[in-house]
């Protein structure tokens, strides 16, 4: 069983979060980020698969979902960033300080594969497997469900949060609540991440993801009505000084009639994905073959490249 821990962010909030000790000597450490609106809980049998596999794990939930939601998720402010900015970065900093030099690795999903490059702390990351990781811009969604994803979450969504205070997921059953800034903040995502922020601090978000130069595995299904390759590729082309692999695996080819945004943290995967993703974590090797390989310093297939320290105000390529 885990142990209850609490992170402390910079900015003073308190994250609940679940520490998987395993038995002997650990080979290294591994952070779980959640996607938007899902609790930690949900990648309790990963973390268990890892700790058996003698890997420390940390789960945590973000700001204003599960056990980190305050008393009125209507009155919490906050932005999409702040998982990344002061949750992840929490997350980090109390793994090195408990093993300053051991191997720490990086579970993201969705979301959560993406915060890091929000994080002052993400350079002391060694590598970084990043599942289904984008940022939910619209025109990347697939194509045969693009209306009808845009008109959930970036129509119905928004009016819903605005009349509300907060975004009541659970009670449609699409995933948790979410604190206002969080929700109102996806349904307005643009090309460029970038725009979502004043110009002054465009600077700063390039640094920081341009700070990052750990390995990264970035890997979908090709059912993954997120996850697509132009999402993937979009988000991939922000973390520049990263040498990059990109995967797109697909179900059937794994004996499966679907897998989707979610399922491969699922554990019918345990024998497959999940002890596949174990030689990435331990050894930093890719058990699949990559779709692309894009190195440090250069842009995904189809994207312009994103400067380091670009002036406020830059505006990259569509």
């Amino acid at each position: 069983m885990p142990e209850s821990v609490v992170l402390s962010c910079r900015d003073g909030y308190a994250l609940s979060a679940q520490l998987w000790n395993p038995q002997g000597p650990a080979r290294g450490a591994v952070i779980i980020s959640c996607a938007t609106g899902v609790l930690s809980r949900y990648y309790a049998r990963y973390a268990s698969f890892l700790n058996e596999h003698g890997f420390t794990a940390l789960t945590y939930d973000f700001r204003g979902i599960g056990g980190s939601r305050p008393q009125r998720l209507r009155s919490m402010k906050m932005r999409w960033r702040d998982w990344g900015e002061y949750d992840f970065d929490a997350a980090v900093r109390y793994m090195r300080a408990r093993d300053p030099h051991g191997l720490l690795v990086a579970v993201g999903h969705s979301a959560g594969g993406f915060m890091p490059g929000f994080a002052e702390a993400a350079s002391e990351v060694d590598r970084y497997l990043n599942v289904a990781g984008q940022y939910a811009y619209w025109r990347d969604y697939a194509a045969e469900q693009r209306l009808r994803m845009y008109a959930k979450w970036h129509l119905f969504m928004p009016a819903i949060t605005r009349l509300v205070g907060y975004f009541p997921g659970r009670r449609f059953g699409w995933l948790e609540d979410l604190p206002a800034g969080v929700a109102l903040e996806w349904s307005r995502r643009g090309a460029r991440l970038e725009d979502s922020y004043p110009p002054d601090e465009h600077e700063l978000l390039f640094s920081r993801f341009g700070a990052i130069r750990a390995p990264m595995l970035a890997v979908s299904t090709s059912d993954d009505e997120f996850a697509t390759p132009a999402a993937m590729r979009r988000g991939l082309g922000y973390f520049r000084s990263s040498p990059r692999q990109l995967v797109q695996l697909n179900p059937r080819a794994m004996g499966f009639e679907r897998i989707g945004h979610f399922g491969l943290f699922h554990d019918r995967h345990r024998n497959g994905f999940w002890r596949e993703s174990l030689e990435w974590i331990a050894e930093g090797r890719n058990p699949w073959l990559a779709d692309e390989v894009i190195e440090p310093g250069a842009a995904p297939a189809g994207y312009a490249a994103i400067p380091f320290g670009a002036p406020s105000g830059y505006k990259p390529g569509p």
